[in-house]
């Protein structure tokens, strides 16, 4: 079994090993993007398997201005995959008529996306910011698109989420919007803002946000933690043991990523979905490993876990989400032959996902 060490540096040689086939090759890909033709089978088809060796959840986009190719990677928004496309980028080395780029870019204003016969762009959307006393830090965004039909407002949401991606870039909605909805004009009950201020709104809420929080770090070491158990409803037992002096703690918005990570140990009709003796002491081991990795005066609070139906769940709060990616995919990794493990990274600066753990 490899370390978390040994697999990081084996991630780094998956990007040196990438970047060395694709120099190899950059000229003729380069010809191939310029003449536009035939791209599939004369670049996309090549690409697509080196990039799954290195990431199976890269996407890429290629594109040309004058005498430049650009190659963008992305990861369609998913917050838990940012980190890698990053670190892709970054090694990228100095090829001439190549520019690579890490994430879909902000066009702004100069975008017009048209898709199923509808155009948007800056002219036929606006937004305006619904603000709550119980969360003042959360960024709450209706988009009012002015042309909307309400037979159609599935595919008009879908369509303005796409634009966004495009207008603000990738890594801005993915990560500086708490909240979003799409109506209509008639729908809308906030004063509307012109788009071409959402830029500047967002900047300003973030060096707030920054201004409020930054810095900000919690010591654990004598928290108090509580077990319940519950009830599910095959009749199973859910076992749970969380941080109950960070359920209520005031603060939660300085730690807004929380980071979920899914054991599956065996299934709900075994020993009533508990795991057995030698599962339960890796699950613990792995769970000091992740504390250890993850410590909590670098911004990485161990909520707590809970245990049934074949898997135990852990939850992390976060200061940022791009170090418990890597900790996490590394983990899956190296245990894959003990667990089935998934993970996720998503925002929640008030820590509602604890919610029913408060009230217990």
């Amino acid at each position: 079994m490899q370390t978390l060490p040994e697999l990081a540096q084996r991630q780094q040689d998956l990007y040196s090993d990438f970047w060395q086939w694709f120099g190899a090759n950059h000229q003729r890909f380069f010809d191939a993007v310029k003449r536009h033709d035939n791209l599939d089978e004369e670049f996309f088809d090549e690409l697509s398997p080196q990039l799954d060796e290195v990431n199976p959840d890269y996407y890429f986009l290629v594109g040309m201005d004058d005498d430049t190719a650009e190659l963008v990677i992305t990861v369609d928004g998913a917050v838990q995959n940012i980190v890698f496309a990053e670190e892709l980028v970054a090694a990228a080395p100095s090829l001439p008529g190549w520019r690579f780029v890490a994430l879909k870019p902000a066009v702004g204003d100069s975008i017009s996306l048209t898709m199923d016969g509808r155009a948007y762009n800056a002219d036929n959307l606006s937004f305006y910011a619904t603000t709550s006393s119980a969360y003042p830090d959360e960024i709450d965004l209706t988009f009012v698109y002015a042309d909307w039909q309400p037979a159609d407002e599935d595919a008009i949401r879908t369509g303005v989420l796409i634009f966004l991606d495009n207008y603000l870039g990738e890594l801005s909605l993915a990560t500086q919007i708490d909240e979003t909805a799409v109506v209509g004009p008639a729908a809308a009950t906030g004063e509307l803002i012109p788009l071409s201020k959402l830029q500047d709104y967002l900047h300003w809420r973030q060096q707030e946000f920054v201004e409020k929080y930054e810095g900000l770090r919690r010591d654990t070491d004598e928290d108090t933690y509580a077990g319940f158990e519950a009830e599910l409803e095959n009749g199973n037992p859910l076992l749970a043991v969380f941080n109950t002096d960070l359920l209520n703690w005031d603060s939660t918005p300085s730690h807004p990523w929380i980071a979920r990570l899914d054991f599956v140990y065996g299934d709900e009709t075994t020993a009533k979905g508990m795991p057995d003796e030698a599962a339960y002491a890796l699950l613990n081991e792995l769970e000091d490993l992740i504390v250890q990795e993850l410590p909590d005066f670098e911004g990485y609070l161990n909520i707590g876990r809970e245990t049934g139906n074949g898997v135990r769940r852990l939850y992390l709060a976060c200061k940022d989400f791009r170090k418990p990616s890597k900790v996490f995919y590394f983990l899956r990794q190296a245990y894959a032959e003990q667990f089935d493990i998934s993970f996720d990274v998503y925002k929640d600066k008030y820590w509602r996902t604890f919610d029913r753990s408060r009230q217990v």
